[in-house]
């Protein structure tokens, strides 16, 4: 595959190529199940202030976005990033280009986020990958609001990571909650 370009986008900044190309990206691992991609609520998530796209000869080949948000976690407010939409399209996979999305991601977070942490739930099969990427497991009881805009509230066990920003020991315990959807 050849060299790849990634740039760091506001969501407000996307133009209509970049729409294109990462409905293209979605459509293409999840149309089937979860229908069309929509920028302004992923399947039914919360949509991204900043996307981290990685493109080659004119077409995304890699997403990470984040949302900065302030969470209620215990009894404290922690202003968070919340990461969702990680996908890497089906030819790239195995280059480390995941790894590279998220490092950029990371430093994004670093260098005008506001943040303490960055934080994101996702499917036990992937906790490795996350955690080679610096992200730590957490254990919690977490509360949002659903993609079909009920409340949710989640028992401790399915996999919860944040990336320490601030140091990994500020983050407080005590229920999570999210205070809106999910990424």
């Amino acid at each position: 595959m050849k060299r790849h370009s990634i740039e760091i986008i506001a969501h407000q900044e996307l133009t209509e190529a970049d729409l294109r190309g990462l409905r293209q990206l979605f459509d293409s691992e999840y149309l089937e199940e979860f229908g069309e991609w929509d920028p302004q609520q992923p399947y039914g998530y919360a949509p991204h202030d900043v996307h981290i796209m990685a493109w080659n000869e004119g077409r995304v080949i890699g997403h990470v976005g984040w949302a900065r948000r302030e969470i209620a976690v215990g009894t404290q407010i922690l202003a968070i990033a919340g990461v969702g939409g990680v996908l890497i399209s089906a030819d790239a996979r195995g280059t480390r280009l995941g790894s590279e999305l998220m490092s950029w991601a990371a430093q994004s977070m670093r260098d005008g986020g506001r943040v303490a942490f960055g934080y994101l739930g996702c499917r036990e099969q992937v906790v490795p990958f996350y955690a080679s990427c610096g992200w730590k497991k957490i254990r919690a009881r977490e509360r949002s609001v659903g993609c079909d805009g009920e409340p949710v509230e989640q028992e401790p066990g399915p996999p919860i990571l944040v990336l320490p920003i601030a140091p990994f020991e500020m983050w407080p315990d005590g229920d999570i909650d999210l205070r809106g959807r999910a990424w």
